[in-house]
């Protein structure tokens, strides 16, 4: 499984039921350490986890900014059921996500 590019209107129109698990990043294609963080969310998905993963061009994303209250990238959001459940700015290694992404998910 890749993660999915996804622009905010999509985001909004998918409607996860019942135990529907995401994780959306949040970056900005000029921000360097976001360029590092997707990298690291490409091994941890390569290596399998329990949840569908997004990515989201902050610059675009200003309704989902302001009511999840993004305050900078990365920024990893552990999604259920269409609700953020935690807010992870320090993508500190590909072990940590992860961990992250397994036990939360």
């Amino acid at each position: 499984m890749a993660i999915v590019e996804v622009k905010e209107e999509e985001w909004l129109r998918l409607r996860r039921i019942g135990g529907g698990r995401d994780a959306l990043m949040f970056y900005s294609p000029f921000c360097g350490t976001c360029k590092v963080a997707l990298r690291m969310l490409e091994v941890v998905d390569a290596a399998g986890v329990p949840a569908s993963l997004y990515k989201i061009n902050i610059n675009y994303a200003g309704r989902l900014r302001e009511a999840w209250q993004i305050t900078s990238v990365p920024c990893l959001v552990l999604v259920e059921d269409g609700r953020p459940v935690r807010k992870e700015y320090a993508m500190r290694s590909v072990a940590h996500l992860f961990a992250l992404l397994k036990d939360e998910m």
